[in-house]
């Protein structure tokens, strides 16, 4: 199998991704989720990723489709497509798996996963973390991370 294969295999629909996070549960893996558009990926993603993914044992990422990314950020957004950031995503080795989810949360993406830990940045606070209580309720740990300052794809954008 080549590389790309390799890191492409690694992006999970949605419809497969319960029975996964089933067999790694039972292998006793703690799981971390978080998610994102990760429009432009960059220093501040991969700390705030690599931190995350210390957390437990595998790590999934919930991507914004193309069409989420546009309702939330604009009609000028994404500036890579989803396969594309999926991609790079992907490519990270501490990253187990991305799925793209096409609704503006992926609160129903949580509740199917069920992860022992739930991370945002820091510029979230736990009241305002989409599935937080759920995620609590029974017992899963949410969890924020500080950002990596004048790090973000929309400060990137404005550049050029």
């Amino acid at each position: 199998m080549s590389t790309l294969t390799t890191i492409e295999s690694k992006i999970i629909d949605i419809s497969e991704i319960k029975n996964l996070v089933s067999k790694w549960k039972s292998d006793g893996n703690r799981i971390v989720f978080t998610n994102g558009c990760f429009d432009v990926l960059h220093y501040g993603h991969v700390s705030y990723l690599a931190q995350a993914s210390d957390l437990g044992d595998k790590m999934i990422i919930g991507l914004n489709s193309n069409a989420s990314v546009r309702r939330l950020k604009g009609e000028n957004r994404p500036i890579n497509g989803q396969h594309e950031r999926a991609v790079l995503l992907a490519a990270l080795q501490f990253v187990d798996a991305v799925v793209i989810f096409e609704e503006d949360t992926p609160e129903n993406l949580i509740k199917t996963i069920e992860p022992n830990f739930l991370v945002k940045g820091g510029d979230y606070t736990i009241d305002t973390i989409v599935g937080a209580d759920f995620v609590m309720s029974y017992g899963g740990k949410v969890i924020t991370i500080p950002l990596v300052e004048n790090f973000s794809s929309t400060l990137i954008i404005k550049r050029f």
